[in-house]
C-alpha cells in the first residue's frame, strides 16, 4: 500500500492578509467615523477658498509657533489655554477644525480633545501647518503672508485637485 503524497503546503499569508479585511459593513461604518474626526488640508484649504463659514480653523500652537505662520484666518487657541479661553473665541454652535504642527505631533489630536470635553463639536486637520505649508498654502504672519511652492511629494503639480 502508498502512503498519499502530502498536500501541498499552502503559501503562507503576506502580511498585509495575515489579518483579513474587515468585513465591508464594518469597514463601511469605520471610515465614515473616520471622516466625521479627521479632515485634510485639501478640503480645508478649498473650503476656506471657497468662503466657507461653516466652521473655525483653530490653531493649537505655541504663541512663538503662531508667529513664524499659520492658516490665515485661523484663531490662535493654545491647547494649554483652551478650557479657560474657548469660550471666550469660539461659538459652541460652529464646529471646528483643530491643526497643530504635523504628523508627527499628537497637540491637534489634545486639542481636539479638549474642546470636544467642553462640548465642541471637533475635527482634526490632518497633516498640520507642515502639509499646509507643503502643499503650498499660503501662511499668514505678521508681516503678511508668504507661500512656498508645493512638494510634488505631497501634492500634485499644476492642479488644486489631487484627484481623491
Amino acid at each position: 500500500m502508498t502512503t498519499p503524497a502530502p498536500a501541498p503546503a499552502e503559501a503562507p499569508a503576506s502580511r498585509v492578509m495575515a489579518v483579513p479585511p474587515a468585513p465591508s459593513a464594518d469597514a463601511a461604518a469605520y471610515f465614515a467615523a473616520r471622516l466625521a474626526f479627521h479632515t485634510d488640508v485639501a478640503d480645508v484649504h478649498a473650503a476656506l477658498a471657497a468662503g466657507a463659514e461653516d466652521f473655525v480653523v483653530v490653531d493649537s500652537r505655541s504663541t512663538g509657533a503662531w508667529d513664524q505662520g499659520r492658516v490665515p484666518g485661523a484663531v490662535h487657541l493654545p491647547t494649554a489655554q483652551i478650557p479657560q479661553l474657548a469660550r471666550q473665541f469660539l461659538d459652541p454652535a460652529v464646529p471646528v477644525v483643530v491643526y497643530c504642527w504635523g504628523p508627527g505631533c499628537d497637540g491637534a489630536t489634545r486639542a481636539a480633545l479638549a474642546l470636544a470635553r467642553l462640548g465642541y463639536r471637533v475635527k482634526e486637520m490632518l497633516g498640520g501647518i507642515e502639509y499646509w505649508i507643503r502643499e503650498g498654502c499660503a501662511v499668514e504672519t505678521a508681516d503678511g503672508t508668504r507661500q512656498l511652492p508645493p512638494d510634488p511629494l505631497t501634492a500634485p503639480l499644476g492642479t488644486d485637485d489631487c484627484g481623491c
